[in-house]
């Protein structure tokens, strides 16, 4: 019988966090079940440091609010966490005291809220004897399983109004405006906003673009008389026979992103400009895409997730992942997830072995873009 259950958050922010929150929190006041957040993601949980959240004020008035009450953890792999031993950094495994806090605190249940890497590591826990229920976030819509993860809407949105806005510059400057927009490895932002916002082009990680087809477009439009164009870039695009971008890269240790991806909006732009002799401003809409207000689909999607993760937990249906399939709820097993990246603490994402969802040729939206005549660069 479930006494207590606990929110983590793990990786980058995204629109709907704190619905989630409120949703879990509030099911859980209403089955006299106690609710506690981890601050910091896997950094609260490996300090044991946490907050009541259920019969408080600390959960009124959060649904609309943008990031997190309870904070979130970046690049925090608690299977291979770095720590300084003889003034020197060493990385070791310190789950085990992570699954000892949870025992301690006798907490029934523990609500992973994050993206790829974020249920791998819940997957992980599970195996030590750690009841978790995951609950898919992320902006860029990459998880397994899942039809649309929380986050994605409200970013698909702002992008979409940054487009409207370059795409009044763009007319009247006669330029070619390029908006780099997020996603890493997966398209859907760009893909979603490029076809939201009426752009001509779009550049996704799921299809190495021909420079050649992009300026195709461009002359095209202008001898229609249209001396302007807009184009969306993922940050993961990248050319036939080229590489993605990277902005800067860390040693974060084993199983974290060490890589920072960007540049992708200014290679395009500038190589635009060279051979269409129309100037070419790139705009990297960047954090924007993740900060704020979430859209009202965003608060409702959240709160779905985080009311049916409270019931499964009622259920003791653990080890799962929340998930939206063909408009309803559901949920699926955290091995499904995971996929083929079995090793335990390996979580990123991004690699042959992880299972992110990416934009597939054959899918509705990429049928669509091509019917109204956006180049997607192949």
């Amino acid at each position: 019988m479930l006494k207590k259950v606990g929110i983590l958050i793990n990786g980058g922010d995204a629109p709907g966090l704190n619905a989630v929150i409120r949703a879990i929190t509030r099911t859980a006041e209403r089955n006299n079940i106690e609710c506690y957040g981890f601050i910091d993601g896997f950094n609260g949980l490996l300090k044991n440091h946490y907050v009541r959240l259920d019969n408080q004020m600390i959960t009124s008035g959060i649904l609309h609010k943008g990031g997190a009450i309870i904070g979130s953890s970046l690049n925090a792999n608690v299977f291979n966490y770095k720590v300084i031993e003889d003034g020197k950094e060493v990385y070791k495994d310190l789950s085990e005291k992570c699954v000892q806090n949870l025992k301690e605190d006798g907490i029934d249940c523990l609500f992973t809220l994050g993206g790829d890497s974020t249920q791998k590591s819940a997957r992980d826990f599970s195996l030590r004897g750690i009841n978790v229920i995951g609950v898919p976030k992320t902006i860029d819509n990459d998880v397994a399983c899942t039809d649309v993860t929380f986050g994605f809407n409200t970013a698909v949105s702002v992008a979409t109004d940054a487009l409207d806005r370059l795409h009044t510059t763009a007319e009247t400057h006669n330029r070619i405006m390029v908006l780099e927009v997020m996603g890493r490895y997966a398209g859907w932002i760009t893909l979603e906003s490029a076809i939201a916002g009426g752009a001509d082009v779009a550049l996704l990680p799921e299809i190495p673009y021909d420079m050649d087809k992009v300026v195709e477009k461009i002359q095209a439009r202008q001898k229609a008389g249209k001396n302007f164009s807009v184009v969306v870039v993922s940050e993961g695009a990248f050319p036939k026979g080229g590489s993605i971008s990277i902005k800067d890269t860390r040693e974060g240790g084993k199983g974290v992103i060490n890589i920072q991806l960007g540049g992708s909006g200014d290679i395009v732009a500038k190589e635009l400009e060279k051979r269409t002799g129309l100037v070419a401003r790139n705009t990297t809409l960047g954090y924007m895409q993740r900060g704020g207000t979430p859209s009202a689909t965003d608060r409702i999607l959240s709160t779905k997730y985080g009311a049916k993760a409270m019931e499964l937990a009622l259920e003791g249906k653990f080890n799962v992942l929340t998930v939206l399939k063909n408009g309803k709820l559901d949920y699926v097993s955290l091995e499904d997830v995971v996929g083929n990246n079995k090793e335990i603490g390996a979580v990123e994402g991004g690699t042959e072995d992880s299972n992110m969802k990416v934009v597939k040729l054959d899918d509705d939206l990429i049928k669509t873009a091509r019917d109204i005549g956006i180049c997607l660069g192949d």
